[in-house]
């Protein structure tokens, strides 16, 4: 079975293949728009048990790791739970209103970021030293070279730690490492289902310039830029 097509529920539970025409997107993003749909739409009912990776995986005709970043998606979202040794299962018709990160939810988070860490890349920008920009426009190099989920969410995290640090306001540093478990998590989500990878990119591109430049005014506002396509790529997640 190849993408063209969908898995549907019965009553029975079974999945069966139905038809469907995908817009032009990439096979896990494609699945998940799939699976998504028939929790949704309740083809897939709350309590089924999904079937293994490999069984997935020959439904779609996609590989294992495709599916695997799939249901990492439906998981950030908090449709379906991975229970160690039992299998995957649907825990929810609806992507949740404030998806838990961590220890914090995405609502603390994008209330809380932009007085953190806009008035820390303001001062970032009148502090820094030669050391910080080494460090911020090295980690920046790894994000544009790495196309490892994991490894480019850490190197996210990273960044915006530096950025931190680059304040030299130690209460902002504090805060920006103990909120790192939750930006990880947050970086994850949207980068698996809203694929911001390559615009997050720019915009920390922008922000790095904007400190090189010694701007606070233009450090702070790249800054807040970010923060607000964040917080609207967290809100798009609802009504994807």
């Amino acid at each position: 079975m190849n993408l063209s097509d969908s898995t549907t529920a019965g009553q029975s539970g079974r999945l069966r293949p139905q038809a469907r025409p995908l817009a032009r997107v990439s096979a896990q993003e494609a699945v998940l728009a799939q699976l998504r749909g028939d929790i949704e739409g309740g083809r897939i009912a709350v309590g089924s048990k999904l079937p293994s990776e490999a069984a997935l995986a020959g439904t779609y005709g996609v590989s294992r790791s495709v599916i695997r970043e799939a249901l990492r998606s439906c998981a950030a979202l908090g449709l379906t739970e991975t229970r160690t040794g039992k299998g995957t299962f649907v825990i929810a018709d609806r992507v949740s209103s404030d998806l838990v990160l961590g220890r914090y939810s995405a609502r603390d988070l994008t209330e809380a970021r932009p007085h953190i860490e806009v008035p820390a890349a303001a001062l970032a920008a009148e502090r820094h030293s030669a050391e910080d920009l080494d460090l911020l426009r090295s980690i920046l190099t790894d994000m544009l070279a790495e196309d490892d989920v994991e490894a480019w969410v850490a190197l996210d995290s990273a960044f915006h730690l530096q950025v931190a640090r680059a304040s030299r306001n130690k209460v902002f540093e504090s805060v920006v490492s103990d909120l790192r478990e939750a930006l990880v998590k947050q970086s994850s989500t949207l980068n698996l289902v809203a694929d911001r990878e390559g615009t997050s990119n720019r915009e920390h591109r922008e922000i790095l310039e904007a400190i090189e430049s010694g701007s606070p005014e233009r450090a702070a506002r790249a800054m807040a830029d970010h923060l607000a396509a964040v917080s609207a790529a967290l809100s798009s997640l609802e009504n994807r």
